[in-house]
């Protein structure tokens, strides 16, 4: 008698790269991110922190884009235009707060970023008043 004894094998589970893309690059930006904060610590405007984490960046071998100009479309035509506070090596989106903590109005901002180009991945990082908050948005 002849038996097929095939086992159906379960599809692998998907790879940290998958579930977290640019990982590593993600992690270079929060480490920037820790190294700004801990050079000026708390209280300065974004556009403060905004610069010196560009320039972290860049001296880390990263391209970084301040104010990187990033068209809207709707139904295939361009609407407008928003401006990424910094857009990382053409992958991530980096929305910098200065704020007292985190809010869903600063998650929806980068969640519309994330509509409006397909990018795939956002950061939300606010130089608060104690810390760092990162908040790592993958659509």
């Amino acid at each position: 008698m002849d038996t097929d004894k095939t086992q159906k094998l379960a599809p692998p589970p998907p790879s940290s790269e998958t579930r977290y893309p640019h990982q590593d690059l993600t992690r270079e930006i929060i480490g920037g991110a820790y190294e700004v904060y801990r050079e000026l610590g708390p209280g300065f405007l974004e556009k403060v922190y905004e610069t010196a984490l560009v320039h972290e960046l860049s001296g880390r071998g990263l391209h970084a884009v301040p104010q990187a100009e990033i068209a809207v479309a709707y139904k295939g035509q361009t609407v407008g235009l928003f401006y990424a506070d910094i857009f990382v090596d053409d992958k991530v989106i980096c929305e910098i707060k200065s704020a007292e903590s985190l809010s869903g109005a600063h998650e929806a901002q980068v969640i519309n970023h994330h509509k409006a180009t397909g990018v795939k991945v956002g950061l939300l990082l606010n130089f608060g008043p104690k810390r760092v908050e990162v908040k790592r948005l993958v659509f």
